[in-house]
């Protein structure tokens, strides 16, 4: 994933995963999965544009977009929100909430139905 701070945002996702870091280097991070099958990488891009949500033509559309299935959505969108997540207006489902990064990049949390 792109931002102008890849340690920055690589720190919010490592709390709000619970992920560690599994490598740090000038310009990118990665975290690693608790059980080490998956990753999740940053890059420092000095040209990232933050995507529009929702979408509009013509606007910088998403570029990543994760799902993270949680126990209480509730619960876990207001601990999104004090990591310095956003809450946009435009909700288009139930169970799911879209947040925005720090720097823009939507992500769903959700709860299995």
């Amino acid at each position: 994933m792109e931002a102008p701070d890849a340690r920055s945002l690589a720190s919010f996702y490592a709390a709000l995963l619970e992920w560690p870091v599994r490598e740090d280097g000038d310009g990118w991070t990665v975290l690693a999965a608790p059980d080490g099958r998956s990753s999740l990488a940053f890059q420092r891009s000095a040209e990232y544009l933050a995507p529009v949500w929702p979408t509009v033509p013509g606007a910088q559309q998403m570029m990543a977009h994760l799902d993270v299935e949680v126990d209480d959505l509730a619960t876990a969108v207001e601990h999104a929100l004090e990591l310095g997540a956003t809450l946009p207006d435009f909700q288009p489902q139930e169970h799911v909430r879209v947040l925005l990064d720090p720097v823009g990049h939507p992500f769903c949390l959700y709860v299995d139905a």
